[in-house]
């Protein structure tokens, strides 16, 4: 089901058969930056259960050009207990190809109305710092940094940073809804 379209740049959920490319996408992440902290480059079989599973609940978003996936958004819950149901960790990767093309800005801009109908309210995204691409983006869409975690993680023979940014979805109301499952919302 597209969500989005302009010009040659489509937004949709994603699907387990989706998985190969994205991990395309993913893999060069995983073995060449520090951008992920993964060490080994998930397998085919992996990386669909993790589309399934997010999928059950949540966002999870991919973008194409022409028919070819150029990157994916998705969202996971913070943490696990109960009043955190409001809160969603984003992630995003984009084919390093197709940096510069508005598929980020799509995939965010998606991502984002998607989980304010869901009735979340409060959204995170862990960056390896520096990172200027990414925090641009976060940054453009109202994420500001809130904490820095010295040190946090050690991959590719270095000693890592890492910087939690924070979005707020304004409500009418402070009390908050029940939050809705992703299938309720499409």
């Amino acid at each position: 089901m597209e969500l989005y379209r302009k010009d040659k740049l489509s937004i949709r959920m994603a699907e387990t058969e989706d998985a190969e490319r994205l991990l395309e996408i993913y893999g060069p992440y995983v073995t060449d930056t520090v951008i992920t902290f993964e060490y080994t480059v998930p397998s085919k079989e992996e990386f669909q259960g993790r589309i399934q599973n997010i999928s059950e609940k949540y966002p999870y978003l991919v973008a194409e050009l022409d028919g070819k996936i150029v990157g994916y958004a998705y969202a996971t819950p913070y943490k696990s207990r109960a009043a955190y149901q409001w809160s969603v960790e984003t992630s995003i990767y984009i084919d390093k190809e197709y940096h510069r093309i508005g598929a980020g800005t799509a995939l965010y801009t998606e991502l984002f109305k998607l989980l304010e109908k869901q009735k979340i309210r409060n959204l995170y995204a862990c960056v390896t710092l520096p990172n200027e691409k990414s925090q641009k983006l976060h940054e453009k869409f109202g994420f500001e940094l809130i904490g820095r975690f010295h040190r946090s993680g050690y991959k590719l023979n270095d000693w890592h940073d890492i910087g939690w940014f924070e979005k707020k979805l304004e409500f009418e109301s402070d009390v908050p809804e029940v939050v809705r499952n992703i299938k309720e919302v499409l």
